[in-house]
C-alpha cells in the first residue's frame, strides 16, 4: 500500500503536505504512511483516495 500511495501521489503531482490538506489529515500523516510507520484505516484510505481522485482499490494493485 505504501509504495502505491507514493507512486499515485507523485503521478498526480501532489506533495505529501498538499495531500494531507486535501484529505483533512495531519500534514505529516501521508509521509508516515509512505514510510510504513503507520497503517491506514479504511476511513483514511477513503479520504486519501478521494483527495487523489482515484478508487481506493488502486492502493492495493500490483504494479506491472
Amino acid at each position: 500500500m505504501a509504495k502505491n500511495l507514493r507512486r499515485l501521489r507523485r503521478e498526480k503531482g501532489v506533495s505529501q503536505e498538499e495531500l494531507a490538506d486535501r484529505a483533512g489529515l495531519n500534514r505529516n500523516y501521508p509521509g508516515l504512511l509512505e514510510r510504513e510507520q503507520y497503517a491506514a484505516t479504511v476511513d483514511v484510505l477513503e479520504k486519501l483516495a478521494a483527495a487523489l481522485d482515484i478508487d481506493p482499490v488502486e492502493f492495493f494493485r500490483k504494479n506491472s
